[in-house]
């Protein structure tokens, strides 16, 4: 019988990217064979989950300590949780945060459930809710890229990725876009960002649209339903507005025909790293790149990354003028695309 293995990332979709590798090692098994892994997400990562190789099963939970706009807790949702990992009856969590988020509320609920063991990292004292706990600065760098921090807990419960899997992001193979982006060479200008404080300004990437056509190049502006209005400004005349056309799997097709990819430090950056896509980033430093930029991917890194917000996680910009970012010109951008049809990335 097939070892159950439940992996939990309560975030957004870039994030569930990130967990891609440690999903993979879970799924080949501790050496008696491979193993279903169930994945726990948030519903703002579930796009996500159901992209990644080695996911069996997808599940979906509203987390009120790590999401951004918390819904209440209420008994019923922790009983119903517990309910059915219980019904599961995994042989084994994996429980994947980032450094500023604790494991051991949902550790609990998971021996509530029975789960008999459960890996982590965690700064805090954990009892008995972990078999496996990483500590941060001490087991493990606490600068580690977020790919590599999950690895690092699939190993402690005896995961590794297979042969021949060189540890990269991957997502199954995206559709065929071509209806969506025509024929010939293309780049794509992403705009938006789940944190407002790690976007760039919408007049400067309109901008920026404007300079790479100049310079030749074909610009796709892609974004989410809600943010139509932003890329019709961004894309302008020159540019193809695809805005709220595509559904994650379909952006995935997108990206990985594109030539690169000039994006903040949001989802769409780690798809691009997930479908081999070298990557402008335009990288805000409230929180730190090397734990964040696109992995393993060519990237020029632009953006002042010893701004005063350097480090604050902050969501809305706490400096006037967002320094940051509003450093970052247009020129800079088609420089910065040059390095990489060079073959020069930072």
């Amino acid at each position: 019988m097939r070892e159950r293995v439940l992996v939990a990332r309560l975030d957004s979709d870039g994030d569930v990217l990130l967990a891609g590798p440690s999903v993979r090692a879970a799924a080949a098994g501790r050496g008696s064979g491979p193993a279903d892994v169930t994945l726990l997400c948030s519903p703002r990562g579930e796009q996500a989950a159901r992209l990644l190789p080695g996911v069996a099963d997808v599940w979906t939970w509203h987390c009120p300590w790590l999401d951004p706009e918390p819904e209440p807790v209420r008994p019923e949702a922790m009983d119903e949780l517990v309910g059915r990992v219980a019904r599961l009856r995994p042989s084994v969590a994996l429980v994947l945060t980032s450094f500023h988020q604790s494991p051991l509320p949902l550790a609990l609920l998971l021996r509530l459930a029975g789960v008999p063991e459960i890996a982590a990292v965690s700064t805090d004292y954990p009892g008995s809710l972990l078999d496996h706990r990483l500590r941060p600065d001490v087991d493990i760098d606490e600068d580690l890229p977020e790919p590599e921090r999950a690895l690092a807990v699939a190993a402690a419960a005896g995961f590794r990725l297979p042969p021949g899997d060189d540890g990269r992001l991957a997502v199954r193979r995206p559709p065929d876009v071509t209806d969506l982006v025509g024929r010939g060479p293309y780049l794509v200008l992403h705009p938006g960002a789940t944190v407002p404080a790690r976007a760039w300004q919408p007049e400067r990437c309109a901008e920026a649209v404007r300079a790479l056509t100049a310079a030749g190049h074909r610009v796709v502006v892609t974004g989410g339903p809600r943010e139509r209005e932003l890329t019709a400004l961004v894309a302008g005349r020159d540019g193809l507005d695809l805005g709220g056309a595509t559904s994650l799997a379909q952006l995935a097709g997108v990206l990985a025909g594109a030539d690169a990819v000039v994006v903040g430090n949001t989802g769409p950056a780690h798809l691009a790293a997930a479908v081999g896509t070298p990557v402008v980033s335009l990288f805000s430093p409230v929180v730190p790149a090397a734990r964040w930029a696109p992995y393993r991917v060519p990237t020029v890194l632009l953006g002042d990354q010893d701004a005063p917000c350097r480090g604050t996680r902050a969501r809305a910009c706490p400096v006037p003028g967002h320094p940051c970012l509003g450093s970052v010109t247009a020129g800079d951008v088609v420089a910065a695309v040059q390095r990489l049809a060079k073959g020069v990335a930072a």
